[in-house]
C-alpha cells in the first residue's frame, strides 16, 4: 500500500469560495482552521468544488492529499458506515500480505484492506475493533486498490447498521428464504396493486436493460439522478434499489432481487486496478420468458457488469468465486448484511438516494484524480 502523504486533512468541510469568487481559485475551509486551494488554472477546480459542496450539505468529511504549498493534489470521498467485522485477511488471494486485516463495514460490499505496514495501522485497527464492539460510527478513507489510508470516529446516526442497542430486522442467514414482500405505500404502493408481475419477452426484458443502463452517470460531471454504474467498487444496493424504483414507477414492472456472498474477485474496465473486491453484490431480477412453449427464467438486470440481460449462473460466473452462495429476495429489501443477521427497507427511497449521491462524489473524484473509465489496460 502506498502510505498516505504527510500533509493531509481529514476534515469536515466548512467552507468553499468557487473559483469564479476569487483570483486565488478554489479556497476550502475546514475544521481546524485548515485551508487547502486550488489554482484557477487546475482544470478540476469546478469538479472538487461540486464534490466539497455535496460532502459541506451531506456533513461529511473529506480527504485531501496536499502540495508543499497547501495546493489539493488528490480528493478522496470518505466513506461514514459502522463496521460489521475485523478479521485477518484471506491468506488465499494474490491480495495483501501476512497480517493484514479485512475490514467490512455496514453499507459497503467492499472487502476493504487495512495493511500491517501501513504507518497508522494500530491506531487504525484499534478504533476499528472499537467501532464494531460499540456499535459507533467511523469515516473510513480507501484508494482505489480498497485500501485504507485513515480512519476516525464520525458521529452519524443515519448511517446502514445496527444501531446501539440493536435494530433494523434480523435475518437468518443467507441460505433461507426472505420473508413475504410488503407492498410499497403512496404512489409506488398503488401501481403495485394494480399490476401483477408478469414475465417480459427477451426483447421487452433488453429494452428494460437498455434504459437502466441509459441512467449512467457521466463520470466528469454525474449529474443527478444519474445512477454510478461506472464506480463499481462499491454501492451496489443503492443503484439495485434505484432501478427497481424506475422498473415499478416508470415500467409498470415488479422486479425481486438477487444477492450474492463470498470473496468475489470482479474484474472491470472501471476500476484503475482493473479489479473490485466485494463480500457480496445485489442487482435486480425480471422474468423473462424463454421460448415459445411457456418456460420463464429470471435474468439479472446489471449494468455495471453487463451489456444485456443475464441468468443468474452468468452473473455468477463472472465474480471470481464459484462457491459463492445467491440469494433471492424481495424488491423491496433495500439492504442484506453478508451474513443476514441485518436487513433494512427504504420505501420513501431516502436511503437510495444518499448512497447514490456518494458513490456519484465518488465517481467525480476519480476521474478528476486520474481520468474517467474505462481505463487502458483493463
Amino acid at each position: 500500500m502506498a502510505e498516505p502523504r504527510q500533509n493531509v486533512i481529514f476534515e469536515q468541510v466548512d467552507r468553499v469560495s468557487p473559483p469564479e469568487e476569487t483570483t486565488e481559485g478554489l479556497v476550502v475551509e475546514l475544521a481546524g482552521d485548515r485551508v487547502a486551494r486550488l489554482s484557477p488554472d487546475d482544470e478540476r477546480a469546478a469538479g472538487y468544488a461540486s464534490i466539497l459542496e455535496e460532502l459541506q450539505r451531506q456533513e461529511r468529511p473529506v480527504y485531501l492529499e496536499l502540495d508543499a504549498e497547501d495546493n489539493i493534489e488528490r480528493l478522496l470521498v470518505p466513506l461514514v458506515a459502522r463496521v460489521e467485522d475485523v478479521r485477518p485477511a484471506p491468506e488465499e488471494e494474490d491480495r495483501g500480505d501476512p497480517g493484514d486485516l479485512q475490514i467490512t463495514l455496514y453499507g459497503s460490499h467492499a472487502r476493504h484492506l487495512l495493511r500491517r505496514e501501513s504507518r497508522n495501522f494500530e491506531a487504525a485497527a484499534d478504533l476499528l475493533r472499537r467501532a464494531r464492539e460499540e456499535s459507533t460510527t467511523v469515516a473510513v478513507v480507501s484508494d482505489d486498490r480498497q485500501e485504507i489510508l485513515a480512519a476516525k470516529p464520525h458521529d452519524d446516526a443515519t448511517v446502514i447498521g445496527p444501531p446501539v442497542g440493536g435494530g433494523g430486522t434480523v435475518g437468518s442467514g443467507p441460505g433461507v428464504e426472505e420473508a413475504p414482500e410488503s407492498e410499497p405505500r403512496g404512489c409506488l404502493g398503488r401501481i403495485f396493486r394494480r399490476r401483477r408481475r408478469k414475465c417480459l419477452s427477451k426483447r421487452r426484458a433488453q429494452k428494460l436493460f437498455d434504459d437502466m443502463a441509459s441512467r449512467s452517470c457521466a463520470p466528469l460531471t454525474v449529474p443527478p439522478p444519474c445512477i454510478p454504474f461506472l464506480y463499481p467498487d462499491d454501492g451496489c444496493w443503492g443503484r439495485a434499489h434505484e432501478m427497481c424504483r424506475l422498473m415499478v414507477q416508470e415500467h409498470g414492472i415488479l422486479p425481486k432481487k438477487v444477492w450474492i456472498y463470498g470473496s468475489l474477485v470482479t474484474p472491470t474496465k472501471n476500476n484503475p486496478n482493473c479489479v473490485v473486491y466485494w463480500g457480496w453484490h445485489v442487482a435486480p431480477t425480471v422474468c423473462v420468458r424463454s421460448g415459445c412453449l411457456g418456460g420463464t427464467q429470471e435474468m439479472v438486470i446489471d449494468p455495471s457488469l453487463f451489456d444485456k440481460p443475464v441468468t443468474k449462473g452468468t452473473w455468477k460466473s463472472v465474480q471470481g468465486d464459484a462457491g459463492a452462495v445467491l440469494q433471492d429476495s424481495a424488491w423491496t429489501i433495500f439492504y442484506r448484511s453478508q451474513n443476514a443477521g441485518y436487513t433494512d427497507t427504504d420505501p420513501t427511497f431516502a436511503k437510495t438516494n444518499g448512497v447514490l449521491n456518494t458513490y456519484r462524489a465518488a465517481l467525480q473524484a476519480r476521474s478528476l484524480n486520474v481520468g474517467p473509465p474505462p481505463y487502458a489496460g483493463c
